[in-house]
């Protein structure tokens, strides 16, 4: 099959990683790719929300399957547009898409059909928003509805910390037409974990389970990221749990967006809350959570491809994939400052030496893998930083503490001066 990859940050990465180990992969392209990624496929010089020129290029290069990576090309519609001429795309429709491209219109959805999450309220008039927070005290959680770099939730310790995010969402605009609503919803207690289900319109088919490290410090301290680290499998979720967070809630959900006329294929991630009544549903997103699809390919012993394509083609019922009981962990590195202001264009070197280091920090069955994010050549070729998370160094191991010994033993001897990451992840 002749593949093109959208995307150019560590999921990505991940995902060509595993495509170009495939039998079934004749050439695989991505857009616009990264210099990891580069070392898998063939890159082109090609936005990741350029609809039309993807369209194009798809055409023609003779593509049979486009995999779409990050969330914004299949809100925009990326998947409508290759379906209208013929080509197979793996992701949601921009109207499934709207899981992700609004929070109100996930909300809403679940309201209707039954599927546990926290009560919410939808507002765009900044006064309104403080009365309600004002009624209901702190904790709270504000949430700019769109999309918003995974930087659009602020959980709330005190009214007064409600009010400002309120007022920065709506009055000061922060997050631009994707704060125009916000959405303000009580504040579940309990301990987050993801999961995730490949889906091919009806059916949905659970892939290992992870968990993710959302703040930016250690501790879980700090703001909010687009993550800074992954394990798999986490104990979080046990199979009892796994068994009823697909009843509860992904099961319905697919039934539900089947009934309302836009049936979801893709990958349905789902962020959520174990609390003492049971999983309840955070938010879902509509692709590969990054980074936990980083652990997720590294545990994964089936062919992705033909997944992708089952799923593209509605033949996911009785599917079944296998996974390496090994553990896996992912440690961002990540430019000082994130996720604020920081720097760019520093130079990154010394990653097959920190492989090397990583593999021989212990004993047993496993490997070490480093994924690129944000990183670019300069005009020189040197490897430098592009972006605020820059790598992310990935380990398998027999156990979990084998493979966080890998993953922390590699991360000591990349040569990046500029870099920062959580000690605590697994």
């Amino acid at each position: 099959m002749r593949i093109l990859l959208v995307g150019s940050g560590g999921r990505e990465h991940a995902l060509a990683w595993a495509i170009a180990a495939s039998p079934l992969t004749e050439a695989l392209y991505c857009a616009p790719g990264n210099p990891g990624i580069a070392e898998e496929a063939t890159c082109v010089g090609i936005a990741a929300d350029d609809v039309e020129g993807l369209a194009a290029f798809a055409e023609r290069e003779r593509i049979d399957l486009v995999v779409v990576g990050p969330e914004a090309p299949l809100v925009a519609g990326l998947v409508d547009r290759l379906r209208a001429v013929g080509i197979r795309a793996f992701g949601p429709t921009a109207a499934a898409a709207r899981l992700e491209g609004s929070k109100r219109f996930t909300k809403e959805l679940c309201r209707r059909h039954g599927i546990p999450t926290a009560d919410f309220a939808v507002f765009d008039d900044p006064a309104a928003a403080k009365a309600h927070v004002r009624a209901r005290g702190a904790p709270i959680v504000v949430k700019a509805d769109g999309l918003a770099a995974g930087k659009g939730v602020v959980v709330a310790a005190t009214v007064e910390e409600a009010e400002t995010a309120i007022d920065a969402a709506l009055a000061g605009r922060a997050f631009g037409d994707a704060g125009a609503e916000i959405v303000v919803e009580a504040c579940l207690t309990g301990v987050e974990a993801s999961f995730f289900a490949l889906v091919d319109g009806t059916t949905a088919l659970p892939l290992a389970g992870a968990h993710d490290y959302k703040r930016a410090f250690d501790g879980d301290r700090g703001p909010n990221t687009g993550g800074m680290g992954a394990v798999s499998p986490t104990p979080r979720l046990t199979p009892a749990l796994e068994a009823r967070v697909m009843t509860e809630i992904v099961e319905p959900t697919v039934r539900a967006m089947a009934a309302e006329g836009m049936p979801f294929t893709g990958v349905l991630y789902a962020g959520l809350m174990l609390t003492a009544s049971g999983p309840q549903l955070i938010e879902y997103n509509v692709r590969f959570g990054d980074p936990e699809c980083q652990v997720l390919m590294l545990r994964l012993m089936s062919d992705l491809v033909p997944a992708l394509v089952a799923a593209c083609d509605g033949q996911l019922d009785h599917f079944h994939l296998r996974w390496f009981d090994h553990a896996a962990v992912c440690v961002v590195m990540a430019a000082d400052g994130y996720p604020g202001p920081y720097r760019k264009g520093t130079a990154v070197d010394g990653l097959e030496e920190a492989e090397d280091a990583g593999l021989a920090a212990t004993e047993g069955d496993g490997e070490v893998k480093i994924f690129h994010a944000g990183t670019a050549r300069d005009d020189g070729g040197r490897l430098v930083a592009a972006g605020g998370r820059v790598l992310n160094v990935c380990a398998t191991g027999p156990t979990p503490d084998a493979a966080r010994s890998r993953a922390y033993r590699a991360v000591e001897h990349v040569g990046w001066q500029d870099g920062r990451w959580r000690a605590d992840i697994g």
